[in-house]
């Protein structure tokens, strides 16, 4: 595979690279690039997963080495599982399983914090980063934590987040910091300090975020984010079929094509993964009817020709398509779900 080759599996679908010349001489001078992205374990993983999943693959067939960085003292200082660290990680163990359902390959690493908060090199790092930026910079990037910068005043340890976010960045020595766009503050952060102190400056590469099913707030995509904290309006990993079809027939879903979360999800999790997609419909409606392209589908639902109910029905059965192997896995390995079944969610 060539540089050209490399490069389009790693920008398809992105939202944004900073920067693509920076990632197009990092594959030519740089034959096993690193890249990584972190998680909270927090709960169940949500269909918005796949997003970032698509991409890790990607990223691997690209020839770039995956770590997968489970934040568990972040998530503890987040107030995860009432920052219980024990269950933080037994969710961490569930996530693992999630990200291989989903087809990212085993090769990849998953390192918890825990592993590198022991060194004092570490805490070296954090202490330069801080020393490298101000105050009311690191507050700024407090909502990457989805908190405000007020919370700081209610609990200290919340300024540390931002910080240690990037100490992880450049204590696992990657080339591309990887997010969705919610975690973009923190990758501008550190590339900001490398520039400061002369550390090399991770390459930043960001995907969409997807909408939560209630809809909302079209002009700030962090703010309607689908969420774990709002179960009727995610779909997670382990919903059965007929969840999946009774949360997307409730879904928000108005004859406008901005701020649709059904035609979102077509847009984001299914078109990517599926040639081309066949809607089911009464046959005094016309009957079946194939789309090639999410153009195709978003022009048929602007001119009437694709009516609501029958687009969250098509919706439903993709994205129980797609869903169907990660079902496979957990009912051959079901222990890490169990375990986190069995764990009380705070937040």
């Amino acid at each position: 595979m060539n540089v050209e080759e490399r490069l389009e599996l790693i920008t398809r679908n992105a939202l944004e690279i900073i920067t693509v010349e920076e990632l197009k001489t990092l594959l030519e001078t740089v034959s096993s690039p690193t890249a990584y992205i972190g998680y909270e374990p927090s709960g169940f993983v949500h269909v918005g997963q796949m997003i970032t999943a698509a991409k890790l693959v990607d990223l691997q067939r690209a020839g770039v080495e995956v770590t997968v960085f489970m934040a568990d003292w972040h998530a503890m200082i987040n107030d995860k599982f009432g920052g219980d660290i024990n269950s933080i990680r037994v969710c961490g163990d569930y996530m693992r399983d999630c990200f291989l359902a989903l087809g990212v390959d085993s090769s990849a690493k998953f390192v918890y914090a825990t592993d590198l908060i022991n060194g004092a090199d570490y805490w070296e790092r954090f202490i330069r980063i801080c020393k490298a930026s101000t105050l009311t910079r690191l507050k700024r990037a407090m909502t990457i934590m989805g908190r405000s910068e007020d919370e700081m005043e209610l609990d200290a340890s919340k300024i540390m987040y931002p910080p240690m976010q990037v100490a992880d960045i450049f204590h696992l020595d990657v080339d591309i910091a990887y997010s969705g766009m919610d975690q973009r503050r923190a990758h501008m952060l550190a590339r900001d300090v490398a520039e400061k102190i002369g550390w090399k400056k991770p390459i930043a590469l960001h995907t969409s975020l997807l909408m939560s099913l209630k809809g909302g707030a079209r002009m700030d995509p962090v703010e309607a984010k689908m969420s774990k904290s709002s179960p009727d309006t995610a779909i997670f990993m382990h919903d059965a079929p007929e969840e999946v079809q009774r949360k997307l027939e409730n879904a928000f879903c108005p004859p406008e094509v901005d701020g649709n979360p059904v035609l979102d999800t077509m847009r984001l999790l299914v078109f990517p993964q599926m040639q081309k997609v066949e809607f089911d419909r009464p046959a005094k409606f016309g009957g079946p009817v194939e789309y090639a392209s999410f153009e195709e589908l978003k022009e048929a639902y602007e001119s009437k020709s694709l009516h609501p109910m029958d687009l969250k029905k098509g919706a439903s059965e993709c994205v129980n398509r797609l869903l169907d192997p990660v079902r496979e896995y957990f009912s051959t390995k079901p222990d890490s779900l169990d375990k986190v079944r069995a764990l009380t969610v705070t937040r």
